[in-house]
Protein backbone atom coordinates (compact mmCIF):
# COMPACT_ATOMS: atom_id res chain seq x y z
CA UNK A 1 0.00 0.00 0.00
CA UNK A 2 0.79 3.17 -1.61
CA UNK A 3 -0.19 7.32 -0.75
CA UNK A 4 -0.27 9.60 -3.38
CA UNK A 5 -1.17 13.36 -2.05
CA UNK A 6 -2.19 16.10 -4.11
CA UNK A 7 -0.33 19.40 -2.71
CA UNK A 8 0.22 21.35 -5.91
CA UNK A 9 -2.94 24.27 -5.18
CA UNK A 10 -2.46 27.96 -4.25
CA UNK A 11 -4.84 27.79 -1.59
CA UNK A 12 -5.58 31.92 -2.34
CA UNK A 13 -8.43 31.83 -0.20
CA UNK A 14 -6.44 31.74 3.23
CA UNK A 15 -4.37 35.19 2.34
CA UNK A 16 -2.07 35.55 4.16
CA UNK A 17 -1.46 32.19 5.35
CA UNK A 18 -1.14 30.90 1.79
CA UNK A 19 1.26 33.95 0.98
CA UNK A 20 4.43 32.16 1.06
CA UNK A 21 3.53 28.43 1.27
CA UNK A 22 1.42 26.16 -0.22
CA UNK A 23 -2.02 24.94 2.06
CA UNK A 24 -0.72 21.78 3.05
CA UNK A 25 2.04 24.13 5.48
CA UNK A 26 -1.01 26.01 7.30
CA UNK A 27 -0.32 24.84 10.84
CA UNK A 28 -3.46 24.14 12.96
CA UNK A 29 -2.87 23.97 16.93
CA UNK A 30 1.37 24.05 16.17
CA UNK A 31 1.23 21.17 13.89
CA UNK A 32 0.85 21.54 9.34
CA UNK A 33 -1.25 19.64 7.75
CA UNK A 34 0.89 17.78 5.64
CA UNK A 35 2.61 16.69 9.09
CA UNK A 36 -0.91 16.01 10.06
CA UNK A 37 -1.53 13.93 7.04
CA UNK A 38 2.33 11.96 6.98
CA UNK A 39 1.54 11.08 10.93
CA UNK A 40 -1.27 9.54 9.58
CA UNK A 41 -0.10 7.32 6.96
CA UNK A 42 2.79 6.01 9.15
CA UNK A 43 0.96 5.39 11.77
CA UNK A 44 -1.25 3.15 9.62
CA UNK A 45 1.77 2.05 8.06
CA UNK A 46 2.38 3.35 4.86
CA UNK A 47 6.40 3.30 3.83
CA UNK A 48 5.95 5.02 0.32
CA UNK A 49 4.37 7.88 -0.22
CA UNK A 50 3.91 10.46 -3.62
CA UNK A 51 3.73 14.47 -3.28
CA UNK A 52 2.49 16.12 -6.15
CA UNK A 53 3.40 19.81 -5.44
CA UNK A 54 3.32 23.10 -7.20
CA UNK A 55 2.76 26.69 -5.62
CA UNK A 56 5.99 27.33 -3.38
CA UNK A 57 7.37 23.61 -4.15
CA UNK A 58 10.72 24.63 -2.59
CA UNK A 59 9.30 25.39 0.58
CA UNK A 60 7.50 22.01 0.74
CA UNK A 61 10.08 19.91 -0.45
CA UNK A 62 12.40 21.65 2.18
CA UNK A 63 10.36 21.03 5.32
CA UNK A 64 9.20 17.76 4.46
CA UNK A 65 12.41 16.08 3.04
CA UNK A 66 12.83 12.98 1.11
CA UNK A 67 11.51 11.06 4.30
CA UNK A 68 9.36 11.20 6.73
CA UNK A 69 9.73 9.36 9.92
CA UNK A 70 9.17 5.68 8.26
CA UNK A 71 7.99 7.01 5.01
CA UNK A 72 9.95 7.87 1.75
CA UNK A 73 8.65 10.45 0.03
CA UNK A 74 9.20 11.24 -3.72
CA UNK A 75 8.01 14.22 -5.16
CA UNK A 76 6.07 14.65 -8.69
CA UNK A 77 6.19 18.96 -9.97
CA UNK A 78 3.31 20.38 -11.33
CA UNK A 79 5.04 23.62 -13.14
CA UNK A 80 1.89 24.83 -14.50
CA UNK A 81 -0.03 24.53 -11.31
CA UNK A 82 -1.69 27.85 -11.41
CA UNK A 83 -3.40 27.48 -14.82
CA UNK A 84 -4.81 24.07 -13.67
CA UNK A 85 -6.81 21.84 -11.86
CA UNK A 86 -5.80 18.40 -9.42
CA UNK A 87 -6.81 16.58 -12.35
CA UNK A 88 -3.69 17.35 -13.71
CA UNK A 89 -1.96 16.86 -10.65
CA UNK A 90 -3.23 13.13 -10.56
CA UNK A 91 -2.52 12.56 -14.46
CA UNK A 92 1.34 13.89 -13.11
CA UNK A 93 1.19 10.84 -11.45
CA UNK A 94 -0.69 8.29 -13.25
CA UNK A 95 2.13 6.17 -13.52
CA UNK A 96 2.71 5.89 -9.90
CA UNK A 97 -0.30 4.83 -9.47
CA UNK A 98 -0.22 1.80 -11.29
CA UNK A 99 2.09 0.09 -9.24
CA UNK A 100 0.42 -0.92 -6.03
CA UNK A 101 -2.81 -0.45 -3.82
CA UNK A 102 -2.79 3.49 -3.09
CA UNK A 103 -4.36 6.16 -0.72
CA UNK A 104 -5.22 9.14 -2.61
CA UNK A 105 -5.98 12.21 -0.20
CA UNK A 106 -5.72 15.73 -0.72
CA UNK A 107 -3.90 18.40 1.14
CA UNK A 108 -6.28 20.42 2.48
CA UNK A 109 -7.98 18.53 4.76
CA UNK A 110 -7.45 17.44 8.97
CA UNK A 111 -8.89 14.75 9.91
CA UNK A 112 -8.13 12.39 12.98
CA UNK A 113 -5.06 9.52 12.04
CA UNK A 114 -7.56 6.52 12.80
CA UNK A 115 -9.12 7.24 9.81
CA UNK A 116 -6.58 5.77 7.66
CA UNK A 117 -6.19 2.74 9.71
CA UNK A 118 -10.05 2.03 9.41
CA UNK A 119 -10.10 2.29 5.51
CA UNK A 120 -7.21 0.29 5.28
CA UNK A 121 -8.50 -2.44 7.37
CA UNK A 122 -11.97 -2.70 5.76
CA UNK A 123 -12.23 -5.66 3.26
CA UNK A 124 -13.11 -3.64 -0.09
CA UNK A 125 -10.58 -3.08 -2.17
CA UNK A 126 -12.02 0.37 -3.01
CA UNK A 127 -13.58 3.11 -1.24
CA UNK A 128 -14.36 6.60 -0.71
CA UNK A 129 -14.79 8.29 1.98
CA UNK A 130 -17.66 9.73 2.97
CA UNK A 131 -19.49 11.64 5.75
CA UNK A 132 -23.43 12.49 5.57
CA UNK A 133 -24.46 16.02 4.30
CA UNK A 134 -24.05 19.16 6.59
CA UNK A 135 -25.15 22.12 5.72
CA UNK A 136 -21.67 23.89 6.07
CA UNK A 137 -19.95 21.50 3.52
CA UNK A 138 -19.27 22.43 -0.28
CA UNK A 139 -18.17 20.38 -3.39
CA UNK A 140 -18.44 16.92 -4.62
CA UNK A 141 -21.47 14.92 -3.29
CA UNK A 142 -22.14 11.39 -3.73
CA UNK A 143 -25.66 9.21 -3.55
CA UNK A 144 -25.21 5.44 -2.06
CA UNK A 145 -27.13 2.29 -2.03
CA UNK A 146 -27.98 0.18 1.07
CA UNK A 147 -25.07 -1.98 0.26
CA UNK A 148 -22.83 1.38 1.04
CA UNK A 149 -22.02 1.26 -3.19
CA UNK A 150 -22.10 4.26 -4.85
CA UNK A 151 -25.08 4.88 -7.19
CA UNK A 152 -24.02 8.38 -8.46
CA UNK A 153 -21.39 10.97 -7.90
CA UNK A 154 -22.84 14.89 -8.12
CA UNK A 155 -20.76 17.96 -8.74
CA UNK A 156 -21.33 20.72 -6.80
CA UNK A 157 -22.69 22.43 -9.80
CA UNK A 158 -25.42 19.83 -9.97
CA UNK A 159 -25.81 19.77 -6.35
CA UNK A 160 -30.25 19.98 -5.42
CA UNK A 161 -30.93 20.80 -2.27
CA UNK A 162 -34.67 19.31 -2.23
CA UNK A 163 -32.53 16.27 -2.15
CA UNK A 164 -29.92 16.76 0.00
CA UNK A 165 -31.05 14.34 2.63
CA UNK A 166 -29.59 11.72 0.80
CA UNK A 167 -26.09 13.06 -0.22
CA UNK A 168 -23.08 12.53 1.81
CA UNK A 169 -19.82 14.48 1.24
CA UNK A 170 -16.77 13.15 -0.17
CA UNK A 171 -14.02 13.62 2.37
CA UNK A 172 -11.29 13.30 -0.33
CA UNK A 173 -9.21 10.31 1.00
CA UNK A 174 -10.03 7.25 -1.49
CA UNK A 175 -8.60 3.82 -1.15
CA UNK A 176 -7.92 2.45 -4.47
CA UNK A 177 -6.65 -0.50 -5.65
CA UNK A 178 -4.25 -1.52 -7.98
CA UNK A 179 -6.68 -3.91 -10.10
CA UNK A 180 -9.26 -0.70 -10.12
CA UNK A 181 -6.63 1.63 -11.27
CA UNK A 182 -5.21 -0.43 -13.60
CA UNK A 183 -8.28 -1.81 -15.20
CA UNK A 184 -10.87 1.66 -14.71
CA UNK A 185 -9.36 4.67 -12.92
CA UNK A 186 -5.84 4.68 -15.33
CA UNK A 187 -7.23 4.16 -18.09
CA UNK A 188 -10.27 6.80 -18.04
CA UNK A 189 -7.83 9.48 -16.94
CA UNK A 190 -5.96 9.38 -19.58
CA UNK A 191 -9.18 9.61 -21.93
CA UNK A 192 -10.17 11.83 -19.65
CA UNK A 193 -7.80 14.82 -19.40
CA UNK A 194 -7.12 14.71 -23.52
CA UNK A 195 -10.96 15.56 -24.08
CA UNK A 196 -11.33 17.33 -21.73
CA UNK A 197 -8.39 18.97 -20.83
CA UNK A 198 -6.41 19.64 -17.06
CA UNK A 199 -8.25 22.47 -15.81
CA UNK A 200 -10.96 19.88 -14.30
CA UNK A 201 -11.63 17.59 -11.25
CA UNK A 202 -10.31 13.89 -11.15
CA UNK A 203 -13.49 13.14 -9.23
CA UNK A 204 -15.01 13.92 -12.50
CA UNK A 205 -13.54 10.44 -13.93
CA UNK A 206 -14.98 8.68 -10.76
CA UNK A 207 -18.06 10.21 -11.94
CA UNK A 208 -18.34 8.98 -15.56
CA UNK A 209 -17.02 5.58 -14.21
CA UNK A 210 -20.02 5.40 -11.77
CA UNK A 211 -22.24 5.85 -14.39
CA UNK A 212 -21.22 3.18 -16.27
CA UNK A 213 -23.08 0.84 -13.60
CA UNK A 214 -20.15 -1.33 -13.34
CA UNK A 215 -18.10 -0.23 -10.64
CA UNK A 216 -16.55 -1.34 -7.49
CA UNK A 217 -16.07 2.23 -5.79
CA UNK A 218 -17.87 1.87 -2.27
CA UNK A 219 -18.38 4.37 0.64
CA UNK A 220 -16.95 4.08 3.98
CA UNK A 221 -19.20 6.60 5.58
CA UNK A 222 -17.68 8.11 8.68
CA UNK A 223 -19.87 8.21 11.89
CA UNK A 224 -18.21 9.94 15.08
CA UNK A 225 -14.95 10.82 12.99
CA UNK A 226 -13.12 13.99 13.20
CA UNK A 227 -12.61 15.80 9.92
CA UNK A 228 -12.62 18.98 8.18
CA UNK A 229 -11.60 20.94 4.87
CA UNK A 230 -9.79 23.93 4.93
CA UNK A 231 -10.56 26.84 2.25
CA UNK A 232 -10.83 29.91 4.17
CA UNK A 233 -9.50 31.13 6.88
CA UNK A 234 -13.07 30.54 8.85
CA UNK A 235 -12.44 26.84 8.34
CA UNK A 236 -8.81 27.43 9.66
CA UNK A 237 -10.72 28.83 12.54
CA UNK A 238 -13.19 26.55 12.84
CA UNK A 239 -10.31 23.24 12.71
CA UNK A 240 -8.48 24.92 15.33
CA UNK A 241 -11.35 24.48 17.46
CA UNK A 242 -12.48 20.96 16.45
CA UNK A 243 -8.81 19.59 17.03
CA UNK A 244 -7.93 21.38 19.55
CA UNK A 245 -5.57 18.85 22.00
CA UNK A 246 -6.04 21.11 25.06
CA UNK A 247 -9.63 20.02 26.55
CA UNK A 248 -9.80 22.83 28.75
CA UNK A 249 -8.63 25.13 25.92
CA UNK A 250 -11.47 23.36 23.38
CA UNK A 251 -13.70 24.59 25.49
CA UNK A 252 -13.26 27.70 25.43
CA UNK A 253 -12.88 28.23 22.04
CA UNK A 254 -16.24 26.61 21.50
CA UNK A 255 -17.74 29.29 24.16
CA UNK A 256 -15.86 32.49 22.81
CA UNK A 257 -18.08 31.78 19.14
CA UNK A 258 -21.38 32.89 20.66
CA UNK A 259 -23.35 30.46 18.37
CA UNK A 260 -23.01 29.36 15.11
CA UNK A 261 -23.24 26.04 16.11
CA UNK A 262 -24.48 24.50 12.86
CA UNK A 263 -21.18 23.58 12.06
CA UNK A 264 -20.64 21.82 14.68
CA UNK A 265 -23.83 19.36 14.23
CA UNK A 266 -23.04 16.54 16.08
CA UNK A 267 -23.03 18.91 19.18
CA UNK A 268 -26.32 19.22 21.72
CA UNK A 269 -26.03 23.09 22.54
CA UNK A 270 -27.63 23.27 26.18
CA UNK A 271 -25.79 26.60 26.91
CA UNK A 272 -28.01 28.55 24.58
CA UNK A 273 -31.73 29.18 25.31
CA UNK A 274 -34.07 28.58 22.41
CA UNK A 275 -37.50 27.06 22.32
CA UNK A 276 -37.24 23.58 20.68
CA UNK A 277 -40.92 23.12 19.94
CA UNK A 278 -41.22 26.73 17.81
CA UNK A 279 -41.60 27.46 14.96
CA UNK A 280 -44.16 24.22 14.15
CA UNK A 281 -43.13 22.49 10.99
CA UNK A 282 -45.80 24.24 9.17
CA UNK A 283 -44.86 27.91 9.81
CA UNK A 284 -41.24 26.98 8.64
CA UNK A 285 -42.72 25.85 5.74
CA UNK A 286 -44.94 29.27 4.77
CA UNK A 287 -41.26 30.96 5.40
CA UNK A 288 -39.43 28.70 3.25
CA UNK A 289 -42.42 29.31 0.45
CA UNK A 290 -41.15 33.11 0.89
CA UNK A 291 -37.47 32.31 1.10
CA UNK A 292 -36.93 33.70 -2.39
CA UNK A 293 -38.57 37.36 -1.89
CA UNK A 294 -37.18 37.53 1.46
CA UNK A 295 -33.64 37.12 0.68
CA UNK A 296 -33.34 39.16 -2.10
CA UNK A 297 -35.99 42.08 -1.00
CA UNK A 298 -35.63 45.02 0.93
CA UNK A 299 -37.25 44.74 4.42
CA UNK A 300 -39.61 47.46 5.33
CA UNK A 301 -38.45 50.13 7.58
CA UNK A 302 -38.64 50.70 11.04
CA UNK A 303 -42.10 52.54 11.28
CA UNK A 304 -43.92 49.59 9.39
CA UNK A 305 -42.28 46.67 11.88
CA UNK A 306 -43.38 48.79 14.95
CA UNK A 307 -46.66 48.84 13.34
CA UNK A 308 -46.65 44.81 13.06
CA UNK A 309 -44.78 43.99 16.56
CA UNK A 310 -47.53 46.36 17.67
CA UNK A 311 -50.25 44.20 16.39
CA UNK A 312 -48.74 41.06 17.51
CA UNK A 313 -48.51 42.48 21.68
CA UNK A 314 -51.75 44.31 21.16
CA UNK A 315 -50.31 48.22 21.46
CA UNK A 316 -49.81 51.30 19.45
CA UNK A 317 -47.23 51.59 17.04
CA UNK A 318 -45.56 54.80 19.34
CA UNK A 319 -45.07 52.53 22.28
CA UNK A 320 -43.10 49.44 20.89
CA UNK A 321 -39.94 48.93 19.06
CA UNK A 322 -38.46 46.20 17.09
CA UNK A 323 -35.32 45.53 17.24
CA UNK A 324 -32.24 43.04 16.16
CA UNK A 325 -32.57 40.68 18.96
CA UNK A 326 -32.92 42.22 22.72
CA UNK A 327 -28.97 43.24 22.73
CA UNK A 328 -29.97 46.17 20.18
CA UNK A 329 -33.00 47.10 22.46
CA UNK A 330 -30.37 47.07 25.74
CA UNK A 331 -27.83 48.72 23.94
CA UNK A 332 -30.07 51.86 22.53
CA UNK A 333 -31.78 51.95 25.75
CA UNK A 334 -28.43 52.16 27.99
CA UNK A 335 -27.48 55.92 27.24
CA UNK A 336 -31.04 56.92 28.12
CA UNK A 337 -30.84 55.25 31.80
CA UNK A 338 -30.18 58.09 34.43
CA UNK A 339 -29.09 57.64 37.79
CA UNK A 340 -28.42 54.67 39.79
CA UNK A 341 -29.56 51.57 38.64
CA UNK A 342 -30.41 48.71 40.60
CA UNK A 343 -29.73 45.13 38.87
CA UNK A 344 -29.88 41.60 40.64
CA UNK A 345 -26.83 39.33 40.83
CA UNK A 346 -26.40 36.80 39.11
CA UNK A 347 -27.36 38.32 35.66
CA UNK A 348 -27.79 38.68 32.08
CA UNK A 349 -24.12 40.36 31.12
CA UNK A 350 -25.56 42.41 28.42
CA UNK A 351 -27.53 44.99 30.77
CA UNK A 352 -24.35 46.04 33.24
CA UNK A 353 -22.25 46.06 30.29
CA UNK A 354 -24.61 48.46 28.66
CA UNK A 355 -25.44 50.85 31.14
CA UNK A 356 -22.86 53.43 32.01
CA UNK A 357 -24.32 55.28 34.83
CA UNK A 358 -23.84 53.80 38.08
CA UNK A 359 -25.03 50.16 38.97
CA UNK A 360 -25.87 49.08 42.18
CA UNK A 361 -25.37 44.99 42.56
CA UNK A 362 -27.88 43.38 44.70
CA UNK A 363 -27.85 40.00 46.53
CA UNK A 364 -30.03 38.12 47.19
CA UNK A 365 -29.86 34.88 49.64
CA UNK A 366 -30.09 31.75 48.55
CA UNK A 367 -30.63 33.29 45.23
CA UNK A 368 -34.23 33.56 45.45
CA UNK A 369 -36.28 37.02 45.67
CA UNK A 370 -39.54 38.33 45.96
CA UNK A 371 -41.71 41.74 45.18
CA UNK A 372 -41.17 42.54 48.88
CA UNK A 373 -37.37 42.33 48.60
CA UNK A 374 -36.81 44.45 45.04
CA UNK A 375 -39.01 47.02 47.10
CA UNK A 376 -36.72 47.17 49.80
CA UNK A 377 -33.89 47.41 47.50
CA UNK A 378 -34.80 50.11 45.25
CA UNK A 379 -34.48 52.37 48.34
CA UNK A 380 -31.13 52.39 47.08
CA UNK A 381 -31.24 52.78 43.87
CA UNK A 382 -33.30 55.16 40.90
CA UNK A 383 -34.33 52.48 38.35
CA UNK A 384 -34.69 48.41 39.36
CA UNK A 385 -33.57 46.37 36.19
CA UNK A 386 -35.80 42.90 36.92
CA UNK A 387 -35.19 40.01 34.67
CA UNK A 388 -38.17 37.68 34.89
CA UNK A 389 -37.93 34.35 34.97
CA UNK A 390 -34.35 35.77 36.12
CA UNK A 391 -31.58 34.43 33.86
CA UNK A 392 -29.31 32.38 35.37
CA UNK A 393 -31.52 31.64 38.38
CA UNK A 394 -34.89 30.75 37.02
CA UNK A 395 -36.41 32.95 39.78
CA UNK A 396 -40.06 34.09 38.83
CA UNK A 397 -42.47 37.12 40.42
CA UNK A 398 -46.21 36.49 39.86
CA UNK A 399 -48.08 39.18 37.55
CA UNK A 400 -49.89 40.39 40.90
CA UNK A 401 -47.25 40.79 43.00
CA UNK A 402 -45.20 42.78 39.96
CA UNK A 403 -47.89 45.25 39.33
CA UNK A 404 -47.88 45.99 43.02
CA UNK A 405 -44.13 46.84 42.75
CA UNK A 406 -44.50 48.98 40.16
CA UNK A 407 -47.18 51.08 41.87
CA UNK A 408 -44.74 51.41 44.77
CA UNK A 409 -41.82 52.16 42.75
CA UNK A 410 -44.47 54.69 40.90
CA UNK A 411 -44.93 56.66 44.11
CA UNK A 412 -41.33 57.13 44.82
CA UNK A 413 -40.76 58.11 40.84
CA UNK A 414 -38.78 55.03 40.15
CA UNK A 415 -38.41 52.96 36.93
CA UNK A 416 -38.55 49.28 36.59
CA UNK A 417 -36.98 47.77 33.29
CA UNK A 418 -38.29 44.14 32.87
CA UNK A 419 -36.72 42.04 30.92
CA UNK A 420 -39.52 39.25 30.24
CA UNK A 421 -37.63 37.02 27.62
CA UNK A 422 -38.24 33.63 29.35
CA UNK A 423 -41.88 34.85 30.74
CA UNK A 424 -43.76 32.63 28.29
CA UNK A 425 -42.28 29.31 30.05
CA UNK A 426 -43.68 30.43 33.30
CA UNK A 427 -46.77 28.43 32.88
CA UNK A 428 -48.48 31.36 34.67
CA UNK A 429 -51.67 32.39 33.11
CA UNK A 430 -51.14 36.21 33.05
CA UNK A 431 -47.56 36.02 32.64
CA UNK A 432 -47.02 39.00 30.57
CA UNK A 433 -46.89 43.11 31.06
CA UNK A 434 -46.38 43.39 27.61
CA UNK A 435 -49.86 45.03 26.76
CA UNK A 436 -50.82 48.71 25.46
CA UNK A 437 -53.49 48.87 28.73
CA UNK A 438 -50.22 47.63 31.12
CA UNK A 439 -47.83 49.96 29.74
CA UNK A 440 -50.59 53.01 29.89
CA UNK A 441 -51.20 52.24 33.65
CA UNK A 442 -47.70 51.94 34.03
CA UNK A 443 -45.74 55.05 32.65
CA UNK A 444 -42.73 54.13 34.89
CA UNK A 445 -41.95 50.39 33.33
CA UNK A 446 -39.89 49.76 30.44
CA UNK A 447 -40.50 45.76 29.04
CA UNK A 448 -37.32 44.41 26.89
CA UNK A 449 -38.49 40.96 25.23
CA UNK A 450 -36.45 38.60 23.44
CA UNK A 451 -38.33 36.60 20.65
CA UNK A 452 -35.10 34.75 19.21
CA UNK A 453 -35.52 32.74 22.66
CA UNK A 454 -39.22 32.22 23.58
CA UNK A 455 -39.96 32.12 19.96
CA UNK A 456 -37.58 29.38 18.92
CA UNK A 457 -36.17 32.06 16.03
CA UNK A 458 -32.24 33.40 17.38
CA UNK A 459 -31.42 32.87 13.88
CA UNK A 460 -33.20 36.12 12.54
CA UNK A 461 -32.56 37.73 15.85
CA UNK A 462 -35.78 39.79 16.56
CA UNK A 463 -36.93 41.70 20.17
CA UNK A 464 -39.00 44.32 21.23
CA UNK A 465 -38.68 47.02 23.84
CA UNK A 466 -42.03 49.00 24.79
CA UNK A 467 -43.42 51.40 27.20
CA UNK A 468 -46.26 54.09 27.91
CA UNK A 469 -43.94 56.72 27.74
CA UNK A 470 -44.49 57.54 24.06
CA UNK A 471 -41.52 60.10 24.49
CA UNK A 472 -38.85 57.39 26.03
CA UNK A 473 -39.60 54.90 23.15
CA UNK A 474 -39.12 57.64 20.31
CA UNK A 475 -35.60 58.51 22.51
CA UNK A 476 -34.80 55.23 21.72
CA UNK A 477 -35.57 54.64 18.24
CA UNK A 478 -33.41 57.99 17.60
CA UNK A 479 -30.68 55.25 18.44
CA UNK A 480 -31.80 52.59 16.18
CA UNK A 481 -30.71 52.93 12.29
CA UNK A 482 -33.93 52.91 9.80
CA UNK A 483 -32.95 49.58 8.47
CA UNK A 484 -32.21 47.49 11.88
CA UNK A 485 -34.48 44.21 11.28
CA UNK A 486 -33.80 42.01 8.31
CA UNK A 487 -37.40 40.67 6.01
CA UNK A 488 -37.52 37.02 7.62
CA UNK A 489 -37.77 38.77 11.15
CA UNK A 490 -40.58 41.19 9.38
CA UNK A 491 -42.09 38.62 7.64
CA UNK A 492 -42.62 36.41 11.10
CA UNK A 493 -43.67 39.53 12.89
CA UNK A 494 -46.18 39.30 10.04
CA UNK A 495 -47.43 36.13 9.67
CA UNK A 496 -47.24 34.76 13.76
CA UNK A 497 -50.85 35.94 14.57
CA UNK A 498 -51.95 32.87 12.56
CA UNK A 499 -49.79 30.72 14.95
CA UNK A 500 -50.57 32.41 18.53
CA UNK A 501 -52.41 29.04 19.28
CA UNK A 502 -49.20 26.67 18.71
CA UNK A 503 -46.91 29.12 20.00
CA UNK A 504 -49.10 29.10 23.52
CA UNK A 505 -48.83 24.97 23.05
CA UNK A 506 -45.60 24.99 22.58
CA UNK A 507 -44.33 27.43 25.64
CA UNK A 508 -47.07 24.32 27.52
CA UNK A 509 -44.76 21.65 26.37
CA UNK A 510 -41.46 23.08 27.69
CA UNK A 511 -42.73 24.24 31.19
CA UNK A 512 -43.86 19.85 31.29
CA UNK A 513 -40.80 18.84 29.86
CA UNK A 514 -38.94 21.34 32.59
CA UNK A 515 -40.38 20.27 35.50
CA UNK A 516 -39.75 16.48 34.12
CA UNK A 517 -36.24 17.01 33.57
CA UNK A 518 -35.61 19.23 36.35
CA UNK A 519 -36.39 16.34 38.64
CA UNK A 520 -34.19 13.60 36.06
CA UNK A 521 -31.15 16.29 36.91
CA UNK A 522 -32.34 16.17 41.02
CA UNK A 523 -31.97 11.93 40.44
CA UNK A 524 -28.22 12.24 38.91
CA UNK A 525 -26.89 13.46 42.43
CA UNK A 526 -24.86 15.58 40.95
CA UNK A 527 -26.61 18.86 41.53
CA UNK A 528 -28.31 21.20 43.55
CA UNK A 529 -31.23 22.27 40.93
CA UNK A 530 -32.69 25.43 41.72
CA UNK A 531 -36.55 25.79 40.95
CA UNK A 532 -36.97 27.65 37.58
CA UNK A 533 -39.94 29.22 35.53
CA UNK A 534 -38.03 29.56 32.61
CA UNK A 535 -36.45 27.04 30.07
CA UNK A 536 -33.42 26.43 32.04
CA UNK A 537 -31.72 25.39 35.56
CA UNK A 538 -29.20 27.18 37.09
CA UNK A 539 -27.43 24.14 39.25
CA UNK A 540 -24.16 23.73 41.90
CA UNK A 541 -22.38 20.50 41.67
CA UNK A 542 -22.23 18.84 44.84
CA UNK A 543 -18.58 18.34 44.26
CA UNK A 544 -16.59 19.46 41.97
CA UNK A 545 -16.24 22.33 39.69
CA UNK A 546 -18.82 23.19 36.40
CA UNK A 547 -16.00 23.51 33.94
CA UNK A 548 -14.37 19.64 34.76
CA UNK A 549 -17.93 18.82 34.13
CA UNK A 550 -18.17 20.97 30.85
CA UNK A 551 -15.21 19.69 29.63
CA UNK A 552 -16.58 16.27 30.24
CA UNK A 553 -19.53 16.89 28.75
CA UNK A 554 -18.04 18.66 25.72
CA UNK A 555 -15.64 15.15 25.01
CA UNK A 556 -18.57 13.69 24.55
CA UNK A 557 -20.60 16.30 22.06
CA UNK A 558 -22.55 18.35 24.56
CA UNK A 559 -21.83 21.56 25.62
CA UNK A 560 -23.08 23.70 28.60
CA UNK A 561 -22.60 26.91 29.90
CA UNK A 562 -20.33 27.34 32.76
CA UNK A 563 -20.88 29.80 35.48
CA UNK A 564 -17.62 30.17 37.39
CA UNK A 565 -16.64 33.95 38.05
CA UNK A 566 -20.02 35.26 37.36
CA UNK A 567 -20.68 38.34 39.47
CA UNK A 568 -23.35 37.05 42.35
CA UNK A 569 -22.29 33.23 42.35
CA UNK A 570 -19.71 32.51 44.53
CA UNK A 571 -17.44 29.33 43.49
CA UNK A 572 -16.60 27.46 40.44
CA UNK A 573 -19.39 24.99 40.79
CA UNK A 574 -22.00 26.78 39.30
CA UNK A 575 -23.65 26.29 35.65
CA UNK A 576 -26.60 26.80 33.71
CA UNK A 577 -28.51 23.94 31.84
CA UNK A 578 -30.77 24.60 28.89
CA UNK A 579 -34.06 22.96 28.48
CA UNK A 580 -34.09 20.67 25.25
CA UNK A 581 -36.73 18.72 23.73
CA UNK A 582 -37.53 15.24 25.45
CA UNK A 583 -35.30 13.32 23.58
CA UNK A 584 -31.89 15.55 23.65
CA UNK A 585 -32.86 16.01 27.69
CA UNK A 586 -32.43 12.35 28.32
CA UNK A 587 -29.62 12.14 26.12
CA UNK A 588 -27.85 14.56 28.39
CA UNK A 589 -29.02 12.30 31.91
CA UNK A 590 -27.74 9.45 30.22
CA UNK A 591 -24.04 11.00 30.07
CA UNK A 592 -24.33 12.88 33.11
CA UNK A 593 -25.64 9.24 34.42
CA UNK A 594 -21.77 7.74 33.12
CA UNK A 595 -20.03 10.79 34.77
CA UNK A 596 -21.45 10.25 38.55
CA UNK A 597 -20.63 6.78 38.07
CA UNK A 598 -16.83 7.07 36.88
CA UNK A 599 -16.38 9.88 39.36
CA UNK A 600 -17.80 7.99 42.44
Amino acid sequence: MQAVILAAGMGSRLGKYTRNNTKCMLGINGRTLIERALDALDAAGIRKCFIVAGYEKDNLIGFVGSRYKNIGITYIINDIYNKTNNIYSLYLAKDRLLEDDTILLESDIIFEDRIIGDLIRRPEPTLAVVARYESWMDGTVVQISGGNVITQIIPRKFFRYDQKESYYKTVNIYKFSRDFLRNSYVPFLDAYSKAMGSNEYYEQVLRVIVALDKSELKAMVLDDHRWYEIDDVQDKDIAETIFCDDPDEQFRLIGRRYGGYWRFPKMLDFCYLVNPYFPTVQMRNEMEACFRDLLTEYPSGLDVLNLLAGKMFNMEAPHILAGNGASELIRALAPLVRGKTGIVYPSFNEYAESIKTEIVPLYPDNISYTADDLAAWSERCDNLLLINPDNPSGNYIGEPELRRLLRFLGDRGKTLILDESFADFSGAENCSLLSGETLAAFPNLVVIKSLSKSYGIPGIRLGVLASGNAGLVAQVRGNLPIWNINSFAEYFLQIMGKYTGDYRAACRLIAEERDRFGAELEKTGLFTVYPSRANYFLCRRRNGTARELAVYLLARNVFIKDLSGKQGLDGPSWLRLAVRNRADNDTLIEKLSRFGGASS
